[in-house]
């Protein structure tokens, strides 16, 4: 994997400064939907005049997570529903939640305690959809370290991506599992996550997905176990999730269920063809951050049976998961002020 991949890792789960987003609603007043900040966009077949635009920002570069966007685009879903989506890509993964608050992206996706996380900021976001229910971020560690418990990395040193909700989660994980968080020599390594690993610089990390990282060590021939974060006391929340500005919300929200009509045939497009599927996701790649095809193969695989809602509709969400992901970040002291979990989602 060349390592332009991992210069531009996800970097969303970084607070947002509230005088950004201030300077972002002065920027934003004349100029919406401005796309200076954002690397070339993707868009679908060529938008009628009647056609309503439509911007998504990505949470990172395209991968298979994303297919059933392109499924969307490529099969005519979003036009079928009177939209001309174009799908962008961040300069910086920060940018998305900030783009969409600011009213200078329509939607993004983002994950859902960093929406918690915003919204204790007074960056007025709202989810609309759970793309991916349960958490691809594990506590990983190579197989031949011996660990088989997130406890007997107490005294060992870990690594992870610079935010502290995840320096928080694996401390949660060491704690239920009998080991001492305060003993973990925590290491912040930014997004050289797998070199961490490969060159023995810590005993384990977290910030890494197992639909990513652990594949591409694996592929490296560093084979990981992973530790499930909600089998040691961390909440079962949703990885991915899509979101809108509070105000787009209110002006737009006929669009965005339309846009969720389709995305919902996307993902059903993706289901039933999921070979068809990477092959259009791997003609959208981002020359600077090349897909591996097995890799995104083995993770479309990953990524479906965690992306299904069941009886309900993709993108359904459930207010008992929000509250309790509200209220693990609060007694975590990860959330600055009080937050409504109700009004952190909707369900279109």
């Amino acid at each position: 994997m060349k390592s332009t991949i991992m210069d531009y890792r996800r970097r969303t789960g970084r607070r947002i400064p509230l005088l950004c987003l201030a300077l972002l609603l002065l920027v934003a007043g004349g100029c919406a939907k401005d796309t200076d900040s954002a690397a070339e966009p993707v868009s679908g077949s060529q938008a009628e005049t009647d056609r309503r635009p439509l911007t998504v920002m990505l949470d990172w570069y395209p991968n298979a997570v994303h297919s059933f966007l392109y499924a969307a685009v490529e099969e005519g879903y979003f036009a079928d529903e009177g939209l001309d989506v174009t799908i962008q890509m961040p300069a910086d993964s920060n940018d998305a939640l900030k783009l969409v608050a600011a009213g200078k992206a329509d939607l993004a996706l983002s994950y859902q305690p960093q929406v918690l996380m915003a919204r204790g900021e007074g960056i007025p976001v709202t989810s609309i959809a759970a793309l991916v229910r349960h958490p691809l971020n594990h506590l990983l560690v190579p197989q031949s370290s011996g660990i088989t418990r997130p406890g007997e990395l107490a005294g060992r040193s870990a690594g992870f991506s610079s935010i502290p909700l995840y320096e928080a989660m694996l401390k949660a994980m060491v704690q239920y599992d009998g080991g001492d968080p305060d003993s973990l020599d925590m290491i912040d390594v930014g997004w050289d996550l797998i070199p961490a690993i490969t060159t023995k610089r810590v005993d384990g990390i977290i910030g890494g997905f197992i639909n990513h990282e652990a594949l591409l060590l694996a592929k490296e021939g560093v084979p990981v176990t992973s530790f499930d974060p909600t089998d040691y006391g961390v909440p079962d929340y949703y990885e991915l999730v899509l979101v809108a500005g509070e105000s787009g919300l209110q002006e737009s929200q006929e669009e965005f269920s339309a846009f969720l009509r389709a995305a919902r045939k996307g993902q059903q497009y993706v289901a039933e063809h999921p070979q068809d599927a990477l092959e259009l996701l791997l003609a959208q790649q981002d020359e600077t951050a090349p897909l591996e095809r097995d890799i995104e193969a083995r993770s479309l695989e990953l990524l479906l049976p965690l992306m299904d809602a069941g009886d309900q509709p993709f993108g359904y969400q459930d207010a008992a998961v929000w509250q309790e992901v509200a209220e693990w970040l609060k007694q975590g002291g990860l959330l600055e002020n009080e937050v409504a979990s109700g009004d952190a989602f909707v369900n279109l």
